[in-house]
């Protein structure tokens, strides 16, 4: 029994950053137009991504996330269509999932990711996005993808590939 509450516990530690980050996307359009607004959701988007690095780390068993401009070990890229420059990312033991983080060019946003991924044969749910930000789940057997894509304040726009395998 303690073995399950553990994992409980362990559970709701690696959805928080990433709860926080779907709230914050999805928040947005609805706080556009106000510079308070607009702070706040920016200061969340920083906060957030670092607590993203921490929360995918931990959802890969502990594997790091590289920043060495390659595809993670063994990440199934002829399934899955990526928009942007790779930057790096990490995997998860025994193929269980990837993380990649790509840097997109000025004239790909989330629609241009979102687009490649529905091309592909992926069906969308979750979807919102904004003009600096986005967020979607896409899902093809066996592969399930949380697509996440944000402007730093440096106006960078990075896209996030979170890759689970169901096999």
């Amino acid at each position: 029994m303690d073995g399950k509450l553990g994992g409980m516990a362990t559970l709701r530690a690696r959805l928080t950053a990433p709860t926080a980050i779907v709230i914050a996307i999805l928040a947005t359009p609805l706080l556009a137009g106000c510079s308070v607004a607009e702070n706040v959701v920016g200061g969340v988007v920083d906060e957030a991504g670092s607590q993203l690095e921490e929360s995918i780390s931990d959802q890969l068993g502990g594997a790091g996330v590289s920043t060495d401009g390659e595809l993670p070990d063994g990440f199934p890229a002829e399934a899955i269509p990526l928009v942007g420059e790779v930057q790096g990312g990490g995997s998860a033991p025994d193929s269980a999932g990837w993380v990649v983080r790509t840097v997109l060019g000025a004239d790909e946003r989330f629609p241009a990711a979102q687009a490649a991924l529905d091309e592909a044969g992926y069906a969308s749910s979750a979807v919102d996005s904004d003009s600096d930000s986005g967020f979607g789940t896409f899902t093809l057997e066996p592969y399930t993808v949380v697509l996440t894509v944000a402007t730093d304040a440096d106006g960078v726009v990075s896209a996030t590939y979170i890759v689970t395998n169901k096999k």
